[in-house]
């Protein structure tokens, strides 16, 4: 064999036995709100081993500090998203061979966000003028649009609009033509509304309430806070009351805000902003539900059967639903082979054995938290 043979022989070996990485990413793009946390998957489809794993952002910034990788490097995970985490990210996959690089792409979505300028209420004389101006932002882009609110009802109003703002001229002749303006910003991602208040020089004008949020969630042991805004002329007092109930003791109402400290499930209700001045009276309404973590049982904290005996475990748990429920043995052990368990928390093996002795824990999980109880079982002849 001459050695021109022999190098092609080899060159041919080396192709066959040694090969460059081939990779692929899941998902290719990605796009979450604010807070979410997301995961990019990096799996090598060919190549020869060993193959090592690295992340890197496409514009070879870090990768931050609520960005963490998996053990062998193919799971990218970015926990509480933040806007500087949007970008391209790169999976480098390499090996003796060569090296292989795939691409994924984050979005950050944004509810919108609004802005009208001039703050209200303004007071203006028979005859003039005012521009309002409403700024928006959010991804994806919102739409714009301007209401006039009166007597219960809404008009539409024609604008001057851009991608980001929308221009109002509005021109008060007589009382009729002042009243509540609301510039409202709408896309999938949610709604946001600003309102300026335009009174005639010299009029009263009975009052309007209205709230941020008309219904709100919170966490048990969270605070949370209902914003009311009234309009009118004289300039309306704001109090509130609960519906069929008194307010919680740990309030707060400040500037026509009502704020709820160390919530539980009896805070949860309808919520009553009254505006009142000279003129009249109005109210809003807001809608609380107070969610709360599950809270585990079991019906018996120790059980003594005989082998050959039908073991019925029931778990409880109080909280806000749907609760999951999920059965384990302590300490490793593995669950009989006959084990089965139900939605409803019920964990049943039609016939045990020895060794099915332990302790039993039950976890109950909502999209709050999660609690857990121990049974004993014990089986003995």
């Amino acid at each position: 064999m001459n050695v021109r043979t022999a190098a092609l022989i080899l060159s041919v070996l080396h192709a066959v036995c040694g090969q460059s990485p081939v990779v692929s990413v899941r998902p290719r793009t990605a796009a979450v709100k604010l807070g979410e946390t997301v995961s990019f998957h990096c799996r090598v489809t060919s190549g020869s081993q060993p193959v090592q794993l690295e992340w890197k952002r496409i514009n070879n910034q870090p990768l931050g500090d609520n960005v963490k990788l998996g053990p062998d490097g193919a799971v990218l995970t970015i926990a509480n998203a933040r806007l500087n985490n949007q970008g391209g990210y790169r999976c480098i996959a390499t090996n003796a061979q060569g090296k292989s690089t795939i691409t994924t792409n984050l979005s950050i979505r944004q509810p919108p966000k609004v802005r009208v300028t001039p703050s209200g209420p303004l007071t203006v004389r028979a005859g003039e003028s005012v521009t309002l101006e409403c700024s928006v932002s959010g991804k994806p882009r919102p739409s714009i649009s301007w209401f006039k609110q009166q007597g219960g009802s809404e008009t539409e109003l024609v604008s001057s609009t851009t991608d980001t703002t929308a221009s109002l001229q509005v021109t008060v002749m007589a009382a009729e033509d002042a009243g509540v303006f609301v510039c409202r910003a709408q896309s999938r991602e949610g709604l946001a509304e600003g309102r300026v208040e335009l009174e005639l020089e010299g009029g009263a004008s009975a009052p309007q309430a209205s709230v941020t949020d008309t219904d709100l969630t919170a966490v048990e042991g969270q605070s949370i806070t209902m914003h009311c805004h009234a309009t009118g002329s004289p300039t309306p007092v704001i109090s509130w009351s609960k519906l069929r109930a008194p307010l919680p003791w740990q309030h707060r109402v400040s500037g026509g805000s009502l704020t709820l400290s160390n919530v539980g499930r009896q805070d949860s209700g309808q919520y009553i902003c009254n505006a009142t001045n000279a003129a009249g009276f109005s109210e809003a309404y807001v809608q609380l539900e107070v969610d709360s973590p599950p809270y585990a049982t079991t019906l018996t904290d120790e059980i003594v059967l005989r082998p050959g005996d039908a073991l019925r475990l029931q778990c409880l748990a109080h909280g806000t639903h749907p609760i999951r429920f999920r059965w384990t043995r302590v300490g490793g052990a593995s669950m009989s082979a006959g084990a089965e368990s139900t939605k409803d928390g019920l964990l049943k093996i039609a016939r045990l054995k020895a060794s099915d002795s332990g302790m039993y824990k039950c976890v109950a999980t909502n999209h709050v938290g999660s609690s857990e109880a121990l049974t004993k079982v014990i089986v003995r002849a």
